[in-house]
Order: structure tokens, then C-alpha cells, then sequence
């Protein structure tokens, strides 16, 4: 969310930056980075998905957090936050409801661009990717 505010602060196009925060989010899950589990909802194990749905809520209402205290708070940067998460939210609704289309982004997405996922890469680069790109964002959101 704080790459797609921080391409919204920064790109004056508003349909360039839409597409690139929803792009920018393919790019960045390139890197190596921890996600947490959302097993029981992609099992739907409704009994035991609370704690992942309130995961995915708090993940949201922090990032929202973040953008309205750091950033200029245009309605554009809001949009390109969504935008920039959107391939996870397809992910989350893929795991609930199953059609072509959301199948076939989950393969992309978590096969394609995840290639890194499976692969043996230390638990702090994981981390130390992740609180890079937070700071550089959170430093250019503020200037």
C-alpha cells in the first residue's frame, strides 16, 4: 500500500499511476519477503479463519494508517494503494470463490511471481527486503 501511495504522490498521470501501483505490486513481491499464513481460509476452515481474516484486515487498516499520516492524502493516493494490493485481495477471493480467472492469477501469481517463495533465503534478508522498501517509501511519502 505505501508503494502504490508513494506512486500516486509522485506520478501525475492518474491512470499511469493506477496501473503502475497495481504493477508495482508484481514487482515487489519479486523480491524475497515473509507473508503471513492464510491457510485456513484457502482451506476454508471457517471455524479457524478469524485470526487470518483479522491478519488481513489489521495488514489494511495499518497501511491506511500509514498513507493518511505520511502522505498529501489526495483521494488518488487512497486508490493507488488499493490498487497496489488488489493482486492479493484476487488471491484472497481465489482462495474463497473459484472461477478461470481467478485460478489462473493465482498460478501466476503465486507460481510465477513467488518463484522466490520456496527457495531457501534466510529469514532477515526476508525481513531486511521488506523494511527497505518501508523506509524508502515512508522517506519519499514525507518528501
Amino acid at each position: 500500500m505505501l508503494f502504490g501511495a508513494l506512486i500516486a504522490q509522485k506520478v501525475l498521470s492518474p491512470f499511469l499511476a493506477i496501473l503502475l501501483a497495481f504493477l508495482g505490486h508484481y514487482f515487489l513481491d519479486f523480491f524475497p519477503h515473509i507473508e503471513y499464513s492464510i491457510e485456513n481460509i484457502q482451506n476454508k476452515n471457517w471455524k479457524k479463519s478469524l485470526p487470518d481474516f483479522i491478519k488481513v484486515f489489521l495488514d489494511f487498516l495499518f497501511g491506511v494508517i500509514f498513507i493518511f499520516t505520511l502522505s498529501n492524502n489526495q483521494p488518488i493516493i487512497y486508490i493507488c494503494a488499493f490498487f497496489a494490493i488488489l493482486p492479493d485481495g484476487l488471491s484472497l477471493l481465489g482462495s474463497i470463490l473459484k472461477n478461470k480467472f481467478l485460478d489462473g492469477h493465482n498460478d501466476f501469481h503465486q507460481k510465477k511471481i513467488h518463484f522466490l517463495k520456496n527457495k531457501k533465503i534466510s529469514l532477515l534478508w526476508r525481513i531486511f527486503s521488506q523494511i527497505i522498501v518501508a523506509v524508502i517509501c515512508v522517506f519519499l511519502l514525507k518528501n
